[in-house]
């Protein structure tokens, strides 16, 4: 059991969609929310994982493949959903932070960075707008990072669009606040997921992580979800508009 599961957080019965968690912190959402008696539906590239993880978890929780950087498909399959079912909460955690230098980086390579990192948040975003604010009520979370606060230097790309979710988390809030709709951002840190230890937690990595931070552990993929889990609850009621960083205090 999670921290946030002993909240008062109402999400029972509510309908979550969430992107990118068939791995990594995105499945660490996914159980967070399953936990609170939500029910979940999830997209991800990765067919075998997220088959996986919705066999473990059960009826409750269901996955739909999907490439977000197929935008048309992720438009249909949204709108689809919300018009069926209805989505309460749209957590926007797909990413990929693949390093990259600027010398590197040619018009494709740039354009598909944004793709796979920042477009897809805010056509997912417009594809429940209309749902919710029919209903008067929502919550849209959207994933940016301390990397470009902190200006990571091989990833100009994810940098990039990572600062362009903070802004896009602030506009829509302003813009669908009138209709009860909170929009927050969260900014995780250093997070030890399988994906992190694999390519990037070298010695050194590991020495700078424990000296840059003020609470001397590694953030875990569950620090992340218990906070994105009480952001979309009625715990969370009067907070909208804010960029939460999430990072051990490395910031």
């Amino acid at each position: 059991m999670t921290a946030a599961a002993g909240l008062a957080t109402g999400l029972a019965g509510r309908h979550v969609l969430i992107t990118g968690g068939a791995t990594g912190i995105g499945a660490a959402i996914v159980r967070a929310f399953a936990g609170q008696g939500a029910r979940v539906t999830f997209l991800d590239i990765n067919a075998d994982a997220g088959a996986a993880l919705a066999d473990e978890l059960g009826a409750a929780v269901r996955f739909r493949p999907l490439d977000l950087t197929d935008l048309a498909a992720v438009q249909d399959l949204l709108a689809a959903i919300s018009r069926d079912e209805g989505i309460d909460v749209l957590v926007n955690s797909a990413a990929n932070d693949t390093r990259h230098q600027s010398a590197d980086v040619t018009p494709e390579s740039w354009r598909a960075t944004l793709a796979v990192n920042l477009d897809h948040q805010f056509f997912c975003a417009q594809a429940v707008l209309a749902g919710m604010r029919a209903r008067g009520h929502g919550v849209i979370l959207n994933f940016s990072s301390i990397a470009w606060r902190e200006g990571l230097a091989d990833a100009v790309g994810y940098v990039t669009a990572k600062a362009g979710i903070e802004g896009l988390t602030h506009a829509l809030a302003r813009e669908a606040g009138p209709d009860g709709i909170r929009v927050n951002c969260v900014l995780p840190g250093f997070v030890k997921t399988e994906r992190q230890v694999e390519k990037w937690l070298t010695p050194e990595l590991h020495a700078q992580v424990m000296e840059r931070q003020c609470l001397k552990r590694f953030t875990q993929p569950e620090d992340i979800a218990d906070v994105v889990v009480f952001l979309c609850s009625d715990a969370a009621r009067a907070i909208t508009n804010q960029a939460v960083v999430v990072d051990g205090g490395w910031s």
